[in-house]
């Protein structure tokens, strides 16, 4: 009996860890994680969260072990991934931190797996739903503990980064240790809970709670980067909301002519940067930047090709600790994802990560402007939020904002590939 309760009990796991169901709560696990690891070195340091990370990992190859002949694996990672992931781990040889260089490259494919896994494993409707899901309770927590630290005990909670100041409307920064983080992830929250709301996936009413509790998170950060953020994304919004209904003969016109027009409002918005800085009142945060960049623009000179080295966030050791003493203040990275890239992995690296974001923006877009389901905006309008955000932060270069990156990546690669266009082409000239 014993032996033969044994299999039972063995094919009962392999069922339950092939499952949908687990497949589930697996990606909601792993965007939790992704998005609340300064919570959880707050709460049980790097080694747990570095356990957990490693736990998490299991479970993912262990489901899709157990799902390996449903997967169709031709393909599955676009080659700007590839790419940008191989250079920094290239890097290592002439990094001057070799060793904590190849531990970041080992985090940094570690969360690139995880962002694969949720995109192999769950279709686009599903990763919106995950990320509702997850977002909700991250807004929720934050609030909380903003209301208990600013309103109830009045006093910070010092260990995760609370300030206190929900009493004076601000900024908060909930568990995500900044206001930026904040505003970015309630701003991906905002652009979630719009499209769960047009696809019926939850109820009217709770779907205005959450655009609420997201906008009422963003206003709170008190962050310019996420109200710019914002802007460009309702822009593409509209714009894309516009391209759907234009006759499909004629909408390349369309999107030459919002090519165009895009490239003209980036030249002008440069040019009136110092104004638009003033009306968001974004002076301070802006000096304390360009204080930092005039730093970087010192050292980018003497590794220009190749960079100093992939660090991820930055490490307390040289040149990191350089630019801090020249700028004055400590630093986590150089506040702007693509000179963080050239700054670590150099002008190649930096292109690669430019390539990433822009190709996949590109699919995106074509794929929300092409494709009937409302569905399909969420990554185009992600990936634009994080294009924008990527001038003033360093998110998408690591952790959650890395992982929102590959997934978005994959799937706009997966349903718009070069690699099956040619392979169509072939068997129909075949």
């Amino acid at each position: 009996m014993t032996s033969g309760g044994a299999p039972a009990r063995a094919e009962m796991i392999r069922e339950f860890v092939g499952s949908a169901r687990f497949a589930q709560a697996v990606s909601l696990l792993a965007i939790g994680l992704a998005f609340s690891t300064h919570a959880i070195r707050a709460l049980i340091g790097w080694p747990g969260l570095l356990a957990a990370l490693a736990g998490l990992l299991v479970l993912c190859a262990a489901s899709l072990v157990t799902r390996w002949r449903a997967i169709e694996w031709y393909g599955i990672l676009p080659l700007t991934i590839l790419v940008f992931v191989g250079w920094c781990a290239a890097s290592v040889i002439w990094s001057t931190t070799p060793g904590a260089s190849a531990a970041r490259v080992v985090y940094l494919v570690a969360f690139a797996v995880l962002g694969v896994y949720v995109a192999l494993m769950r279709d686009t409707i599903q990763i919106v739903r995950a990320f509702g899901d997850a977002f909700r309770l991250l807004l929720g927590v934050s609030l909380a503990l903003e209301l208990l630290a600013g309103i109830l005990i009045d006093s910070p909670i010092p260990f995760l980064g609370i300030q206190g100041d929900l009493a004076a409307l601000g900024p908060i920064q909930g568990i995500f240790g900044s206001r930026n983080m904040l505003g970015f992830v309630a701003l991906i929250g905002f652009i979630t809970f719009i499209v769960e709301w047009r696809m019926h996936i939850i109820s009217r009413t709770r779907a205005i709670g959450s655009v609420a509790l997201a906008l009422g998170s963003i206003v709170l950060s008190g962050s310019p980067t996420a109200w710019i953020a914002l802007g460009a994304a309702l822009v593409a919004l509209a714009a894309l909301y516009g391209l759907r209904r234009v006759p499909t003969v004629s909408r390349w016109r369309w999107q030459l002519a919002l090519l165009v027009t895009g490239a003209a409002a980036l030249v002008t918005g440069w040019i009136l940067r110092i104004r638009i800085i003033e009306l968001l009142d974004a002076r301070a945060e802006f000096d304390v930047r360009l204080d930092l960049w005039r730093e970087l623009s010192r050292y980018l000179s003497l590794n220009p090709l190749q960079g100093w080295g992939w660090v991820g966030r930055w490490p307390d050791a040289p040149p990191y600790t350089w630019l801090e003493a020249g700028a004055g203040r400590p630093h986590e990275s150089a506040l702007n994802a693509y000179l963080d890239a050239y700054f670590q992995v150099g002008v190649i690296g930096a292109f690669a990560f430019a390539a990433l974001i822009g190709v996949a923006l590109v699919r995106a877009w074509l794929l929300a402007s092409n494709r009937r389901s409302v569905v399909y905006l969420w990554p185009a309008l992600v990936l634009v939020a994080v294009a924008v955000t990527s001038a003033a932060e360093s998110f998408a270069l690591y952790e959650g904002g890395w992982m929102l990156v590959v997934i978005c990546a994959v799937k706009a690669a997966r349903d718009m590939s070069w690699r099956d266009a040619l392979a169509r082409r072939a068997a129909s000239a075949g």
